[in-house]
């Protein structure tokens, strides 16, 4: 039997916004989401490509139809408001029948639907069947770093008017050569540092300027959205970098903590070793060995 665990809205947010060249939810085994809410709620509103279960005639929940839980990568479950493993409800039980088919842990979502919505309405829908197209087009958000304040995403995704609206994106950051961005109508403050994704590129002299510029703009409560071409080296490494100066992160630590976000985010071998001129700035000393292979 699976371990049942809980999970944060925004890890929620950033399970159903993963993205190689399509959306991840077009991959059949990467996340079974169910709504455990009753079906006249379920048919209402819920979180977009949520499966509501049926129930037998003692009332207990049956496995979903058409879903092999044992193969997801992920699974999470939630109701209206369950916030923890010891409240009982609809979300506990369900999470239970599916824990017992699960290979992984089943997540629990803290503060269910109601919680999600307030903060994501915009992922909520009342569309219930999927063709793999479709799933295949669905737009993905940038991705959430630091809850309600810190961003990630691609130069696309700073070029959405919705999506920027969506996410109250007042500040961005364009770490590109080739793109430089332009503040939309006048309602984003944007800061661009044209570097070329190149192992010869210099990011380190930036460091200090955009973890002020990140950090200034946190403290007045604004939503930082960094951006790179795809999102995935020059976008990381600064993101890395902000983490270390911000949370006092080791680069080991900063890397672990990004790739929960971003299991794809990758800084080339140039950018890894300004990271570690970075940590022994920040530290005083190197304490992470960057010629392990995971880096």
């Amino acid at each position: 039997m699976a371990k049942v665990m809980t999970c944060e809205p925004f890890e929620l947010y950033n399970l159903l916004n993963q993205c190689r060249t399509v959306s991840r939810l077009a991959d059949i085994n990467y996340l079974c989401l169910v709504d455990a809410r009753e079906i006249q709620d379920y048919n209402t509103s819920h979180i977009i490509t949520a499966k509501s279960l049926k129930m037998d005639s003692d009332g207990k929940f049956l496995l979903p139809v058409a879903v092999e839980v044992d193969s997801m990568q992920h699974v999470v479950v939630y109701d209206s408001t369950t916030r923890c493993l010891h409240e009982k409800g609809r979300a506990a039980e369900c999470a239970q029948v599916l824990a017992k088919a699960s290979l992984c842990p089943v997540h629990m979502l803290s503060g269910g639907f109601q919680r999600f919505s307030a903060l994501y309405p915009f992922l909520r829908t009342e569309k219930r069947m999927y063709t793999i197209m479709e799933l295949e087009n669905l737009k993905t958000y940038p991705l959430e770093i630091v809850a309600g304040r810190l961003y990630m995403g691609d130069v696309k995704q700073g070029m959405d008017p919705s999506i920027l609206t969506d996410l109250k994106i007042s500040t961005i950051i364009s770490i590109s050569q080739r793109y430089t961005l332009e503040s939309m109508k006048g309602k984003q403050a944007i800061l661009n540092i044209p570097v070329a994704n190149s192992v010869l590129s210099d990011l380190y002299s930036s460091f200090e300027r955009i973890c002020s510029f990140i950090g200034s703009h946190i403290n007045m409560d604004s939503r930082v959205l960094v951006v790179s071409r795809q999102g995935r080296s020059r976008c990381s490494t600064v993101i890395i970098a902000f983490v270390m100066h911000h949370l006092k992160y080791t680069l080991e630590e900063a890397w672990k903590y990004l790739l929960k976000c971003k299991p794809n985010m990758r800084p080339n071998t140039g950018f890894v070793q300004q990271l570690s001129d970075w940590e022994l700035h920040i530290m005083g000393t190197k304490v992470t060995d960057i010629s392990e292979p995971h880096f």
